[in-house]
This record gives C-alpha cells, structure tokens and sequence, in this order.
C-alpha cells in the first residue's frame, strides 16, 4: 500500500487538482460547512486554518488556543458550536498534517478572497488566540508576521495591531522589570 493511500490522498488527484484554486485543506473544511454559501464557506475554512497555522507554530496548541479559536469561528463565522468545534479541530489536523506545504496556499487563497478589513480583523484574531494562554512566543509573533507579509499588509497595520498585545509578547516579558534575565 502506498503512503499516499495509506494518507486516504490519490496521488493522481493531488497532480491534477494542483492548479485548482481552492486548495485541498480548504477543501476538505469546506465540506464540513455544506449548506453554507460557497464562498462565506471558502473563507471561513481559511480563516479557521490560518488561527490554526499561528496556534501550532510553536508546535503546541494549547485548551485555551482552542477555545478562543472556537469562540472567534462562532463569532467571525457566524457558526452553531458544534459547527465551529468541528472547524477548528479539522484546521488544527490540517495545519499539523500539512502545515508546511499549505501555509502559504491557504494565506494566498485567504488573501484573494479577504477585503482588507477582513484582513485586518484576522491579523488581531491571531494574536487574540495565540495570547489565550497568556503569552505570544516569538515563533508564534513571527508567524503572525509571515502572515501580514503574505495577506500583503504593511508594515505599519502589523505594527499597529502588535502594539495592541504587547503585554502578551514573551520577547518583552523576558525583558520587563522582574523578568527572567
């Protein structure tokens, strides 16, 4: 048996959908949200996986990432919780299973699809859930960043929506009068 059927993934399938639009990690969150328009489904497939994509850069995703995920998907999606439980846990196995090769797919289908508004909100939604536990690690902060260059926000909106967690940030906690160094 091959690894790719091992994966529950044709091969063959993969080559011929690879110029598709929609990338198959949204794909498959996409089937999840059936009965939802389209395209409402499209982005709240992308928004659910990029929350994901920040919440396991430092390889852990933790409860309390997972409940703000959760509570944004409800929110931001418009979603019943059972609806926005199963979103989140499908972009969470997406971002871990295939993070590498679809982070910058999804961020790209994400953009064409986002006004810049949308982009903005997802921008403080990221650090909203990677400071659920009470701290934004660097790689978590340089994730966000990645994802601001790739949405092709600039520099400022970055900054200006950082500033607004910057207590958050673990860089400046380890610097912060009482710290650790």
């Amino acid at each position: 048996m091959s690894v790719w059927r091992l994966l529950g993934i044709e091969k063959h399938k993969i080559l011929s959908e690879a110029s598709s639009p929609e990338t198959e990690t949204v794909r498959k969150i996409v089937d999840a949200l059936e009965g939802m328009d389209p395209v409402q489904a499209r982005y709240v497939a992308a928004f659910a996986y990029l929350l994901s994509r920040v919440a396991q850069a430092d390889q852990n995703i933790s409860p309390e990432e997972t409940r703000a995920m959760e509570r944004i998907v409800m929110e931001r999606g418009g979603l019943p919780e059972a609806q926005a439980i199963l979103v989140v846990q499908m972009a969470k196995t997406q971002a871990r299973m295939f993070g590498g090769t679809e982070n910058f797919l999804v961020t790209q289908e994400f953009n064409e699809i986002a006004t810049r508004e949308q982009k903005m909100a997802l921008l403080h939604c990221l650090y909203a859930v990677s400071a659920a536990d009470n701290s934004v690690s660097t790689r978590e902060d340089n994730e966000i960043r990645n994802i601001s260059r790739e949405l092709l926000l600039s520099h400022e909106d970055f900054i200006n929506v950082r500033l607004e967690y910057r207590d958050y940030l673990s860089v400046l906690k380890d610097f912060a009068p009482g710290g650790n160094t």
